[in-house]
């Protein structure tokens, strides 16, 4: 599999986009009764839509499902060698592309057709579940709970059992982020009860300090090599 994201992400990063993930899913069903992120409710509801007959609504779930699907194959064209040659920074470039999208659903006006919120969330949630899976030394997905929680179960059985401290601390880091996805989904669900379209502007903020966190982490390393590498002195002058 390609991948634009060469290194696992810290446990702060990994609850903000858990909050990110939650706030979208809470923002697109509150206003459009459909599921943004992973797309296993969309799929739910086109085959109940599609067994019923009903198929203008059911054709409406396909596209969020397609969007999602863009996203996806992009992160991967991205994350070939012939193209990251050609795009320095593609973890910098996804991350801003994830921001002035939802910056520009923020920004638009009540009436606008649903499909233009639920594809570009889509598309955006695609991108995130692409790029982001690895907290610490483990696999995760910052756009639902339930493989999270069941992750943390596991690692907290695991320490009861053997008292393994990296055990408890990776059920102590995905309990995190469940927690982090539940209270983005309560934040996403209050503000866009209050604020309607605009809302999604918060998602976008969050976005924002992550990127704002991996470029210093970037910058702390480059400055770490540096350090403990540093230039060969000048040759001496010859006489």
């Amino acid at each position: 599999m390609a991948t634009i994201h060469r290194r696992p992400d810290t446990l702060t990063v990994g609850v903000l986009l858990a909050a990110v993930g939650g706030f979208l899913d809470a923002y697109t069903f509150i206003r459009h009764q459909v599921f943004a992120n992973l797309q296993s409710g969309n799929v739910l509801l086109f085959c109940v839509e599609a067994t019923a007959r009903h198929w203008h609504r059911a054709f409406l779930l396909l596209v969020p499902i397609a969007a999602f699907s863009v996203g996806v194959l992009l992160v991967e064209v991205l994350g070939l060698p012939r193209v990251n040659r050609l795009v320095r920074r593609p973890l910098r470039l996804v991350l801003t592309l994830q921001i002035a999208l939802l910056a520009a659903i923020a920004a638009l006006p009540a009436g606008m057709p649903e499909q233009v919120t639920t594809v570009t969330v889509s598309f955006v949630a695609a991108l995130q579940f692409s790029t982001f899976t690895t907290l610490r030394d483990s696999p995760y997905t910052t756009l639902a709970g339930s493989g999270n929680l069941q992750k943390s179960l596991v690692a907290a059985h695991q320490w009861w059992a053997t008292r393994e401290q990296a055990a408890a601390r990776r059920a102590g880091r995905y309990a995190s982020v469940v927690a982090a996805f539940a209270a983005g989904a309560a934040t996403g669900a209050l503000l866009t009860r209050a604020a309607g379209t605009c809302a999604v502007g918060a998602a976008a903020g969050l976005l924002a300090a992550v990127l704002t966190a991996l470029i210093r982490q970037t910058r702390q390393m480059e400055r770490g090599t540096t350090d403990r590498n540093p230039p060969a002195p000048p040759p001496a002058a010859t006489r």
